[in-house]
């Protein structure tokens, strides 16, 4: 979803997922086609958030974004911009990325590409 250092490693960050570093308005990519379930700043200590159903089994969650660019609804691809890197809880900017399987948390890194 965004090339750079994971600062907060799986659980370390207090929502089940991870941070990952970037640079303030760097486009947010979908980590794999689905529909958009929600968009929005409605949950509480994720900020500006997309979340994206990918199967019966699967989401990915991308927070702290200073912009979303999709609404609830929308198809989106592998690859496609949805958001764009915002201010984290310690005010650096980061991505805070979760994927859910099952509704569970799951470790990011055994479902992404290695770098």
């Amino acid at each position: 979803p965004l090339k750079g250092a994971i600062a907060k490693n799986y659980r370390q960050s207090g929502k089940k997922g991870f941070d990952i570093t970037g640079q303030y308005g760097e486009p947010v990519r979908a980590a794999a086609a689905g529909k958009v379930v929600y968009s929005g700043q409605g949950l509480l200590g994720y900020g500006n958030l997309v979340i994206v159903k990918h199967d019966v089994h699967f989401l990915s969650a991308y927070g702290s974004n200073s912009r979303i660019l999709v609404r609830e609804g929308d198809d989106v691809r592998m690859g496609q911009q949805i958001a764009e890197v915002g201010l984290g809880a310690g005010k650096q900017p980061v991505l805070h990325f979760e994927i859910r399987k099952s509704g569970k948390p799951v470790n990011p890194l055994f479902y992404l590409p290695n770098p």
